[in-house]
């Protein structure tokens, strides 16, 4: 069979030459031209699949996409056309939360004793959620397809609106009872208190982004994360100028993260073609080896900013970014290539749960750092 795959989706000939045979493509340019003679195909978030797409291929059995969010396929023409398919739901769930925890150090927010805010609670929200509840963190979320028996810390927006900080991980949808697009305009901005830190690692247009540049034009002190932008490749400049962190939709690309989608799908075309599944993640991918940290004694905030930059700086990420809009200038085909760039060629960023934490025999340390994802070995303090 032949596998038309995104040629940025990791290890995709390591677990899918045993299926077919793989021709790689680049996403964002896929085309009908590509997949007319495919059996299968293989996207991120940043190919639209359709009948524009698949109209002239008949033979596509199979459509796997190696993220959570599905916006970018159209299920209903799948459906109709006997097309199975299927995604990766919480692949890179552990890697969004750390850029979260990742932005709050590098802004020095210690979110402990706030009001933490969670705009939509399902796989990132929902592991986002866990984690703070862990830490004894009150939570406040939103989220209408939840009920309280799901979920016990749900409000109205408007109550999430009032936290000290905000952290947005709602798909993208523009139907049904809740659409998500456009959630936060001009008047949910103005609710936001002074002080707030308002995260988006969901979808960009779930932030109406014209609303926010005016919003930030205006003298306050509200400090935003922006991860996912409307639209993108080529976003706002001039917003993206605004904002205390902007990157370039990578806070869920962990190589782990990636990887575990990659695999997600592998076994998903498997129990589509009824085979069974002959590479594993473990196979391929060995521990780290230098994957131990050490946990300074004294002011535990500082030194979990430190241990965390150690391990990924979300400030380099941020400090590309700044870099692509000053040579880019006003050139958006230019801005947009190294947009793509930027996550073509994403360093490796591994998970906090590859490294082993040496820290003080302080079993709130202990705890904290558990919750955060981390492994620890204590030891005695002096």
């Amino acid at each position: 069979m032949k596998i038309v795959a995104d040629e940025n989706i990791p290890l995709v000939d390591a677990f899918f030459e045993g299926v077919g045979q793989v021709v790689k493509r680049p996403g964002r340019q896929l085309s009908a031209a590509d997949v007319n003679a495919a059996d299968a195909l293989l996207v991120r978030s940043v190919t639209l699949v359709n009948a524009t797409l698949l109209a002239n291929a008949p033979s596509v059995s199979f459509v796997g996409t190696c993220t959570i969010g599905i916006d970018h396929l159209d299920t209903d023409y799948f459906q109709e056309n006997h097309i199975t398919w299927s995604s990766a739901p919480g692949c890179n769930a552990l890697s969004v939360v750390e850029y979260v925890y990742a932005a709050l150090c590098h802004l020095d927010v210690n979110w402990q004793g706030k009001k933490f805010g969670i705009i939509g609670c399902g796989n990132v929200g929902g592991l986002l959620y866990r984690r703070l509840k862990a830490q004894g963190m009150d939570c406040y979320c939103y989220d209408p397809l939840l009920t309280a028996e799901q979920n016990p810390d749900l409000y109205d927006l408007d109550t999430v609106l009032s936290c000290d900080i905000i952290s947005m991980h709602t798909p993208l949808t523009k139907t049904g009872a809740h659409p998500s697009f456009h959630l936060i305009g001009a008047a949910q901005l103005a609710r936001l208190k002074p002080g707030t830190v308002l995260l988006n690692c969901g979808r960009g247009p779930v932030i109406d982004n014209q609303a926010l540049l005016e919003f930030l034009q205006q003298p306050n002190d509200v400090r935003v994360v922006l991860d996912v932008w409307e639209p993108e490749p080529v976003i706002c400049r001039a917003l993206q100028e605004k904002v205390k962190i902007g990157t370039p939709h990578i806070a869920g690309y962990s190589y782990d993260g990636k990887l575990n989608g990659t695999e997600m799908i592998y076994q998903a075309l498997c129990r589509h073609l009824k085979k069974d599944p002959e590479v594993t993640l473990k196979q391929l991918v060995p521990p780290l080896a230098d994957n131990r940290r050490v946990f300074a004694d004294g002011d535990s905030w500082a030194a979990l900013k430190q241990l965390i930059a150690s391990i990924y700086n979300i400030a380099a990420d941020d400090a590309a970014m700044r870099a692509l809009a000053q040579t880019a200038g006003a050139d958006d085909e230019v801005f947009g290539r190294g947009f793509d760039n930027l996550r073509k060629q994403y360093p490796v960023r591994r998970e906090f749960h590859n490294y082993l934490v040496e820290c003080p025999d302080n079993s709130h340390v202990v705890s904290w750092l558990n919750s955060l994802g981390f492994n620890t070995v204590t030891r005695e303090s002096k």
